[in-house]
Order: structure tokens, then C-alpha cells, then sequence
């Protein structure tokens, strides 16, 4: 999967889809995405900011707020769907967040959610879908 085609992926077609499985590289090359975009957010911030026209709060809050807002939803429905890639449920991704406002456990959970992140999907379908990475073999075909 490409960048503009992982990009395309999970902010048109599966915006707020919970079930089904995302390959790694839908995952990483929408992480690439956030990333670039944050730091074209600093950038436009950074500016308004020498220009005098905002504090540094108003203007990373009110740029950088709308961007999370907008891509919240998405970035939750993505991690999930990796997750179900794993052959996990994405009830435990709910769980390491909540795990992440306490203190010191927060950082294992953000660890973790990174290993799973990083680990290749289960081979085949799993009680989450087909393989996104070869759909020509289906569960149906087995039957």
C-alpha cells in the first residue's frame, strides 16, 4: 500500500470503521501522514506566533486542537483495526489507554501498543477478517 493510497484508505473509505483488519503499512504511512501534518501545524504556528498576532497557546491550541479532533476518530479506528491484525480485540487497545493516565504504567502501555503496532499480522484469516494482504484467500473458499 502506497502513502497516498494508505492516506486515501483510512480518512475516506474506513474514517470510522471498527471492524476488519489494517495492514503495517496502512498504519505506517498514516502515522507518516500525522506526522507530517504536525509539523506543517508547528511550522504555521510557529509563524503566526513571530508575527505577533496569537500567543503560543492560542495558536497551538487552536490549530493543533482542530487537527486532533479531526483525526481522532480515524487514528482510534486505525489502531484498532491493527490490533485486529494481531488477532486481538480492540477492547484491549481501550484498556491501554485507560492504562495511560497512570502514572508509570502509561509508559508500558504506550510500549506495548507500539510492539503491536510494529509485529506482523496473523497469517490467513482470524475471527477478525481475511489477510488484508492477500484477499484472494477468503474463510468461504475453505468452507
Amino acid at each position: 500500500m502506497s502513502f497516498s493510497e494508505a492516506v486515501r484508505t483510512v480518512l475516506t473509505q474506513k474514517y470510522a470503521t471498527f471492524s476488519g483488519r489494517a495492514t503495517r503499512s496502512e498504519y505506517w504511512w498514516f502515522m507518516l501522514f500525522c506526522l507530517l501534518v504536525l509539523l506543517a501545524i508547528g511550522t504555521l504556528a510557529g509563524a503566526i506566533i513571530m508575527s505577533g498576532a496569537a500567543t503560543p497557546a492560542e495558536a497551538f491550541v487552536v490549530i493543533g486542537g482542530l487537527f486532533v479532533l479531526t483525526i481522532l476518530l480515524p487514528l482510534m479506528s486505525l489502531q484498532v483495526r491493527r490490533s485486529h491484525d494481531r488477532n486481538i480485540s480492540g477492547w484491549w487497545y481501550l484498556a491501554l489507554v485507560i492504562c495511560k493516565f497512570i502514572p508509570y504504567l502509561g509508559l508500558v502501555a504506550v510500549l506495548v501498543i507500539v510492539v503491536i503496532s510494529m509485529l506482523p499480522g496473523t497469517t490467513d484469516s482470524n475471527k477478525f477478517g481475511p489477510d488484508p494482504l492477500r484477499p484472494e484467500l477468503r474463510a468461504e473458499v475453505f468452507a
